[in-house]
């Protein structure tokens, strides 16, 4: 069973950016497409970014331009590089497959707010 921990958010004012961090274990990371959701209260999850196992990439209109996905198989790890933030982007952000599948982990609260 696939574990997925995040880490890297934080408040942090417009303009500003924040480095996300995800740590997967126990399954073959370098098989999975992987993807970057976010929640913000009252909403529900969406996917912001995904990166697949051959290294290409998309992303939300929203995101676009602004918000980068990598992945370093050797370390099994997906990260998010965020600039240029807005309060809208104000969520707990969570990784996992594209397309999503078992259990979540806890999540990384950014917070981008004056």
């Amino acid at each position: 069973q696939v574990q997925l921990v995040e880490s890297g958010g934080g408040l942090v004012q417009p303009g500003g950016s924040l480095r996300l961090s995800c740590t997967a274990s126990g399954g073959p990371f370098s098989v999975y497409n992987m993807g970057w959701y976010r929640q913000a209260p009252g909403k529900q999850r969406e996917l912001v970014a995904s990166i697949t196992r051959g290294f290409g990439t998309n992303y939300a209109d929203s995101a676009k331009g602004r918000f980068t996905i990598s992945r370093d198989n050797a370390q099994n790890k997906v990260y998010l590089q965020m600039g240029n933030l807005k309060p809208e982007d104000t969520a707990v952000y969570y990784c996992n497959g594209d397309p999503y599948v078992g259990s979540w982990g806890q999540g990384t609260q950014v917070t981008v707010s004056s």
